[in-house]
């Protein structure tokens, strides 16, 4: 038995310290073992916002990068899963880098332009250049603090939301010499995420996302809502992207009743933390790697 000995507010010495104080010195002395798993590393980079500005000034010069995540707060993701679906993979990706690598995480863009969706509930900008804009005067308002590379996430596809992204990512460098890097959902998948499929053919709402969103978030998920939908069209068999497209009118080649394609039927917990995994391998190489490389001269 181990007898902790406190001052009481009377200068007194007490016996009999609170159960806090005893678990304390249990601890201290080995007694009492804590499981690994409830001890959380401290994490080695930041979010921007829980700084203080003179603690933002210092961390935003001394970062080797500044993550800038895109995530669609509000997108379709058929009718069985929550609209937050590439939100929640964003915040995800953005808590795997900063408890790996001393980086910062900006505060988010939740809102952006995804055409291919329109029709359904979304929260879009659907003009592209103002999007574009809008990131690009973000990006604008790190560079100006003086960071030394902008890495921009992208929870949507390359060919898609990515695209205005891509065209900040170039103009970045191009004005300010400030290194940047672009890294989209597509870029982060390998054949080990293709392996891991059971559905003849996918790309959104489907196998691989409702996967993730069982692991991430089961409650939000409606399972019992999940259909098969592999689209009317037969692909086209030709080079070239040919942009896809969600249609609710049903004289439109594009009709969906569904607004998925694949097969979210065959998803299961175990497979979204296999894809995130690999993901997340994936997001952590591509910014150590890019964190590495030399800065252009003056900076």
């Amino acid at each position: 038995m181990i007898r902790v000995w406190v001052e009481s507010e009377k200068g007194r010495k007490t016996r009999g310290a609170t159960m806090s104080m005893r678990l304390i010195v249990a601890i201290l002395v080995g007694l009492v073992h804590i499981p690994s798993a409830m001890v959380r590393a401290q994490p080695q980079g930041a979010y921007l916002g829980n700084l203080t500005w003179p603690e933002a000034i210092e961390r935003l010069r001394e970062a080797p990068l500044v993550i800038l995540p895109f995530g669609a707060g509000a997108k379709e993701h058929g009718p069985h899963l929550p609209l937050n679906a590439d939100q929640k993979v964003m915040e995800y990706l953005c808590r795997q880098a900063l408890d790996s690598l001393p980086v910062l995480v900006a505060p988010p863009v939740l809102h952006g332009w995804f055409p291919a969706f329109r029709e359904f509930p979304v929260t879009e900008v659907a003009n592209p250049d103002v999007f574009r804009m809008y990131v690009f005067e973000v990006a604008q308002s790190l560079v100006r603090q003086g960071v030394q590379r902008i890495a921009f996430l992208n929870t949507g596809i390359s060919q898609a939301t990515g695209l205005p992204l891509s065209i900040v990512a170039r103009e970045v460098p191009a004005q300010t010499g400030t290194p940047t890097l672009a890294v989209s959902w597509d870029d982060l998948e390998t054949l080990e995420v293709e392996a891991l499929q059971e559905q003849h053919a996918g790309g959104h709402a489907d196998e691989v996302e409702t996967s993730i969103n069982l692991y991430m978030q089961p409650e939000l998920v409606r399972l019992e809502r999940a259909v098969t939908d592999y689209g009317e069209g037969v692909a086209h068999g030709y080079p070239g992207c040919k942009p896809g497209l969600f249609s609710r009118d049903p004289d439109d080649p594009n009709f969906s009743h569904t607004g998925l394609f694949g097969d979210p039927t065959l998803a299961t917990v175990e497979k979204g933390r296999q894809v995130l995994d690999i993901m997340t391998r994936q997001w952590i190489a591509a910014l150590r790697c890019f964190s590495a490389e030399p800065l252009p001269a003056g900076r």
